[in-house]
């Protein structure tokens, strides 16, 4: 059984986690009112990815006999502006969420007393540096492009191409 701060240290994850999804969802439909389909895609997927890490951490913590605490999640904006900007907004979100991640692994690293809950930050820290490089890639990407409208809807018709991430193994 976590003690009452690893049980709020990964309720506090778990609200990130759950905000995220919200706020690629409502990205993935600002661009697919924009007919950035591809882009509007690639968010929806990304908002599906946060939800299974909102959802790989809830199991977590009720395996080890911990309480999870759905809170609110606050209204997402309608509008993001460009796709340069929407994607800017990703990446300081998923900079925002690794940094998160980091506090709560030293937090529990000092604390020295929870190695399992360490290990499974450890995997998402891990995974969060692929989650900033494509993110940083994208906004690259859309920084060549500028304005140009061939190169933006050659590169929405690659970010429409993404997969859905495989399920992870049973929680």
């Amino acid at each position: 059984m976590p003690n009452e701060q690893m049980e709020q240290l990964v309720n506090n994850l778990i609200q990130i986690e759950h905000v995220s999804s919200t706020l690629y969802l409502a990205m993935s439909n600002y661009m697919n009112k924009l007919n950035f389909k591809g882009m509007g895609t690639w968010l929806r997927l990304q908002s599906e990815e946060e939800r299974l890490h909102m959802l790989k951490l809830m199991d977590y913590l009720v395996n080890r006999g911990g309480t999870v605490e759905l809170k609110a999640v606050p209204a997402q904006p309608t509008e993001y502006g460009t796709p340069l900007e929407t994607f800017q907004k990703v990446l300081e979100h998923e900079q925002f969420v690794t940094n998160s991640y980091r506090q709560a692994y030293d937090y529990v690293n000092k604390m020295n007393n929870d190695q399992q809950t360490l290990i499974i930050l450890q995997e998402f820290l891990k995974e969060q540096v692929d989650e900033e490089a494509q993110s940083q890639t994208i906004v690259d990407r859309l920084k060549l492009a500028q304005n140009n409208p061939a190169a933006l809807l050659l590169l929405d018709q690659e970010l429409g191409k993404r997969q859905p991430a495989p399920a992870p193994a049973g929680g």
